[in-house]
């Protein structure tokens, strides 16, 4: 089995259990899991800033992995901000007026 077969199969498996694991969360506890997944697209953040940094310094990576590191960082920022505005609404759903 070739790595890139792998790593796609690993991909799709991956969606589909996290598709299972969010639909079976109660209304409840949405606020304190995006708060979590706030915090792991933090640390993707600070990964791909890194990886992109490395290839940006580096010659041997082709322009490919630059381009698809520069987008890793693009997609965790808007997913760091939109989980920010979604927990900040939902929080203010629970604030006495």
């Amino acid at each position: 089995m070739s790595s890139l077969v792998m790593l796609i199969t690993i991909l799709v498996l991956a969606i589909f259990v996290g598709f299972e694991i969010i639909t079976k969360v109660p209304p409840t506890l949405h606020t304190p899991l995006m708060s979590g997944s706030n915090a792991i697209s933090g640390i993707t953040v600070i990964g791909a800033l890194i990886l992109a940094g490395v290839l940006e310094s580096d010659p041997q990576f082709n322009q490919v992995a630059k381009i698809m590191a520069f987008v890793a960082v693009i997609f965790a920022t808007i997913n760091v901000v939109g989980g920010f505005l979604v927990t900040g609404r939902m929080l203010k759903m629970f604030q006495r007026k």
